[in-house]
């Protein structure tokens, strides 16, 4: 963070001061609610949950090095009191993001928002120094907390914008405000919440109305590939620049196509030239992020080449998103089970028929959450296509859910062995550890609460053991 005394975070958040002695005293370190995080310089905002209370690890942060802490009442240690942590620590963040010289990037989406973030942020860094959104803290607590790890150097910060209704984007967006701001695309994610499409278009579109003026620099960047997104152009006074593979978007993708290891190969076109792509991320889903990316990174004035270049060179920088691990046996994990919903579980699917090509596949997958009264057709879709594109066996586990993953297979022509279902992810790995062998990919995926990041970390260290059974 920008360095700050004690009695200028008190004015800006409200707050008064107890027990500090100078309060001339700068917070020099970062920002932070965790306090296993706590370093000498840092501020330590404490929040009560419904587990473990901030305000209880007071003493033991002011050890760690840590000048104050952001609390709701005096702690015995040098503190800010406020009367609502949160709205402080959004405060303190606006007021940060006033002080500092850099562009502020948001996007927001259905699916794909942290790998896409992910992908402009190693664009842009090759320009100039770049913060970003860690993970996918997209909240109202994590936005803040990424903001204010800002510094003076800081040219470029990137935030991610999760929303669960109306209004959860315009309240960030009101912390953070954005001069290019990015929408992926409408899809189905937590649909069961918002209550159909309109709606999450709506709440996505809050961020374009959030953008300055085109005269002002602000930019929205759309997809023109999903009509929802389109339409939301009519919705800001910002400029517009499209992406996507229609032949009316400003960056587009040409020559779409998977390598025999499932890695996209495009031709990148931008207003400014065109130059080939071949990413080392997997799944051709990721076009439409790096075209994202690319049309923000133009944006910014990076050339054809230097965006190409950089995504042909990006990784995956948060975890459980197919990540692709080969064990000793030739046994190649895919563990891409962050979290899941019809779209991405589609990508996820054809990224491991395209991987799978001359091998053995397995696709173990859970129950997507927040679906709504779409849930049992989406299950059932997503048990069919993975029939259609030939995958070697399914293995859907869990609940209700999962059965109807199952029975998807099972009724587009997936019988015998070909799909079963598990109860919970231990029996998903005897199974797999039983039937396993060299050389077939395995696709671990579902939504988050299901925990099936535990049946690709059991099969990786099977491997490393050197158990898996050949046949």
């Amino acid at each position: 963070m920008i360095a700050l005394s004690l009695a200028e975070i008190a004015a800006v958040v409200g707050g008064q001061t107890h027990d500090i002695p100078d309060p001339s005293v700068q917070v020099t370190g970062p920002v932070v609610r965790d306090s296993r995080e706590a370093v000498p310089g840092s501020l330590f905002v404490a929040f009560a949950g419904e587990r473990v209370d901030g305000h209880d690890f007071a003493a033991a942060v002011v050890e760690a090095g840590a000048v104050a802490v952001l609390a709701t009442r005096p702690v015995g240690v040098p503190a800010i009191v406020v009367e609502d942590v949160q709205s402080a620590l959004g405060a303190l963040a606006r007021h940060v993001v006033n002080r500092l010289g850099a562009t502020l990037v948001a996007l927001t989406g259905s699916a794909g928002k942290t790998s896409t973030k992910d992908l402009i942020a190693q664009v842009l860094r090759r320009k100039a120094p770049t913060v970003f959104t860690p993970g996918s803290l997209n909240n109202e607590i994590g936005l803040p907390l990424t903001a204010l790890s800002a510094t003076e150097e800081t040219k470029f910060l990137v935030l991610e914008m999760g929303a669960r209704g109306i209004g959860h984007i315009r309240y960030l967006t009101g912390l953070t405000p954005p001069k290019v701001g990015l929408v992926l695309n409408v899809g189905s994610a937590h649909i069961g919440e918002f209550g159909g499409r309109e709606q999450i278009a709506q709440a996505k579109g809050e961020l374009v109305e959030s953008l300055p003026p085109a005269e002002e620099g602000g930019t929205a960047i759309l997809n023109a590939d999903d009509p929802l997104v389109r339409a939301m152009a009519s919705r800001t006074k910002a400029k517009v620049l499209l992406f996507g593979e229609s032949d009316e978007a400003d960056v587009r993708a040409e020559n779409v196509r998977l390598t025999d290891s499932g890695q996209p190969s495009f031709s990148l076109h931008t207003p400014s030239g065109a130059c080939d792509v071949t990413m080392r991320l997997y799944g051709e889903h990721h076009v439409s992020n790096a075209l994202a990316a690319a049309a923000v990174a133009h944006e910014l004035g990076m050339s054809a080449t230097e965006i190409a270049t950089a995504l042909s060179e990006a990784g995956s920088l948060s975890r459980w998103r197919m990540e692709v691990t080969e064990r000793p046996d030739g046994v190649t994990v895919v563990n891409d089970a962050y979290n899941a919903n019809p779209e991405s579980m589609r990508a996820a699917l054809r990224a491991l028929a395209a991987m799978g090509r001359g091998r053995r596949t397995w696709a173990v997958l859970g129950k997507m959450a927040e679906l709504g009264d779409e849930a049992l057709a989406e299950h059932d879709a997503v048990g069919r296509l993975a029939v259609r594109l030939n995958v070697s066996k399914l293995v859907a586990v869990g609940g209700r859910e999962a059965s109807w993953l199952q029975l998807g297979a099972y009724n587009e022509g997936s019988w015998g062995e070909e799909s079963v279902h598990v109860s919970d992810a231990q029996a998903a790995v005897d199974l797999l550890r039983s039937e396993l062998r060299p050389g077939d990919v395995v696709l671990v995926k579902a939504s988050r609460s299901v925990g099936l990041e535990s049946v690709a970390q059991a099969l990786l260290e099977t491997g490393a053991e050197g158990e898996v059974a050949a046949r």
